[in-house]
């Protein structure tokens, strides 16, 4: 068995490499940071290849899709993920081009790509990495909500045309709630209360793939959370996102 995962230097793509190794799946990891990604191949006893790419430049992804193209592939994890925080005005539009590029162009072109290999072959599994973000407006991270649901609403309509043609491939979406990696100090804040442990969440997910669940939320207050948003209005729910991004501390 072999996994691809993108973003997997740090954070949930590293702890998801981890975890596979113990699983013993081969791995081709991908991220900018190649010293990085040698450390975590040292650390790993399984067959690891790794693949240096900038995925915010949609045309690495298609070259890592042709890199791939001989080797047998059975999970594709889309994990790779950049957020951005701000009043909409204040950000540059640079910013949150890079972040559209690689949260949704990037995870489109891989997912597209691996979903004809699989749907031919008849087997496979995609884990998009998405976020309780989808289910919200984002006001103060505007950007960032937006590609999270795209990543949402993409798996949700493939699961639909893999039930409606009997296929055996298989598709799931992580939603979870802030976890502590390295994502907030990039984008320069940190959260107001206590984020999940990026190894249990990478290992939660990882077992719920694998039993073909299809929305992976961790946790039960974000469950919860989930559950109640869907019967409060648009307009509520944005007050209490940008209430929340808004109490956001900077670094």
């Amino acid at each position: 068995m072999t996994a691809l995962i993108t973003g997997a230097s740090t954070g949930l793509g590293r702890d998801m490499a981890i975890y596979l190794s113990e699983l013993g799946f081969d791995l081709i990891l991908t991220a900018r940071n190649k010293e990085k990604l040698l450390e975590l191949k040292r650390r790993l006893p399984v067959k690891v290849k790794i693949i240096t790419a900038d995925l915010s430049e949609p045309k690495n992804a298609v070259k890592l899709c042709r890199l791939c193209k001989d080797i047998d592939i059975d999970l594709l994890i889309n994990n790779a993920g950049i957020g951005a925080v701000g009043a909409f005005e204040n950000i540059p539009a640079s910013k949150e081009l890079e972040l559209i590029n690689l949260n949704v162009t990037s995870l489109h072109i891989l997912t597209k790509y691996f979903y004809k290999r699989f749907r031919k072959n008849n087997r496979g599994t995609i884990l998009n990495v998405s976020s309780s973000a989808a289910f919200y407006p984002g006001p103060l991270m505007a950007a960032y909500y937006a590609s999270k649901s795209y990543v949402l609403n993409l798996s949700q309509s493939l699961l639909r045309e893999i039930k409606e043609s009997g296929s055996k491939v298989q598709i799931s979406v992580l939603c979870p709630g802030p976890v502590q990696t390295e994502f907030n100090r990039r984008i320069g804040v940190s959260n107001s209360f206590s984020p999940a442990v990026s190894e249990e969440v990478a290992r939660y997910a990882i077992d719920e793939t694998m039993k073909g669940t299809f929305c992976i939320v961790p946790g039960l207050k974000m469950k919860l959370s989930i559950l109640g948003s869907a019967f409060l209005p648009s307009l509520l729910k944005s007050k209490i996102v940008y209430n929340i991004q808004k109490n956001k501390t900077p670094l």
